[in-house]
């Protein structure tokens, strides 16, 4: 069982990292706000999926649901938050693009 295991935690491995390399570049080549929200955003997805093939690998399903839904919680809070703090700075600044907003003082 361990060895199928191992042979299938590959392709999710490969598309974990995809991922990962997407959401880094949405996050750091980016200058719009909302999408460095998305790259976070995709980076979390990610981070999820491999906790998933973890635990399905290692046979410690309940700890990975546990630590998975924990994650979601948290992320939907840090989404919440982040899309405020955002809204406010458009309310603000009229803008969204970083380098518009880097000179606020406060």
């Amino acid at each position: 069982m361990y060895a199928e295991s191992l042979q299938l935690l590959w392709p999710f491995l490969v598309f974990v990292l995809m991922l990962l390399v997407i959401g880094i570049y949405c996050l750091f080549a980016t200058l719009n706000l909302i999408r460095a929200l998305i790259g976070v955003e995709i980076l979390i997805k990610a981070v999820t999926l491999l906790l998933i093939v973890v635990g399905y690998i290692t046979d410690h399903v309940a700890l990975t649901q546990a630590l998975v839904i924990t994650l979601i919680v948290i992320e939907a809070v840090v989404m919440a938050v982040s899309v405020g703090v955002v809204l406010g700075i458009h309310t603000h600044k009229n803008s969204l693009d970083i380098r518009n907003i880097r000179n606020m003082k406060g």
